[in-house]
């Protein structure tokens, strides 16, 4: 068999083995470590890796989705229990339930498992993609908009930015796949609430 070793001082990779760990991934029978959050000097994307992150993006925040559509009102208890500011608006609304963090976190880590990663970094994600979502809710009460209230970019952005930029070495990723893949969310995201307003999924087409 043979090997191939790279050493720069950050980037170790070893070409022959099979397996995911040491904050790597793998391709094709190549087993790929990153050190000091290094990635090799090439010029070509991971395409397979952007289409498990988008993935993961879209796992995160459509899995609470599915679960209202099948489950309708059951243990949809609110996030915020209720709670008001004093502005009298809700902190987040009563779309946000703790019954759509427990199914985002736990899809998102099975989704995770199944590419190759560790579980506990999918539930990570799907938690900083929450945090961005509820960040999202938080701004459009205090802007007094609606629950499900349409607001571009606002709805889409946060919750793909936090949790990238947070696992972007773990997953290898460099600032202008990061870029993308916004990018690509946010259309999506669009186009893909729409479809599934058709299909009577979503009760609006935002």
């Amino acid at each position: 068999m043979n090997h191939e070793v790279y050493n720069s001082g950050l980037f170790h990779a070893r070409v022959g083995g099979l397996g995911r760990g040491g904050g790597g991934r793998t391709q094709a029978g190549k087993t790929i470590h990153l050190c000091e959050n290094a990635r090799p000097k090439n010029p070509n994307m991971d395409h397979l890796l952007l289409l498990q992150v988008m993935v993961l993006l879209g796992t995160a925040n459509g899995a609470p989705i599915i679960a209202t559509k099948l489950l309708g009102a059951r243990l949809d208890a609110p996030l915020d229990g209720g709670r008001t500011l004093s502005d009298g608006a809700p902190l987040f609304g009563p779309s946000k339930t703790i019954r759509g963090v427990v199914v985002s976190i736990g899809c998102t880590a099975l989704a995770a498992v199944l590419f190759g990663f560790d579980g506990w970094m999918g539930a990570g994600f799907a938690a900083a993609s929450l945090a961005g979502d509820l960040l999202s809710s938080f701004l459009k009460r205090r802007w007094k908009l609606e629950p499900h209230a349409e607001a571009f970019g606002v709805d889409q952005i946060p919750e793909a930015v936090l949790p990238l930029i947070l696992f972007k070495d773990q997953l290898g990723l460099r600032p202008l796949e990061i870029f993308l893949l916004v990018a690509a969310f946010v259309m999506l995201a669009v186009l893909l609430s729409q479809l599934l307003f058709r299909l009577n999924i979503r009760d609006r087409p935002y």
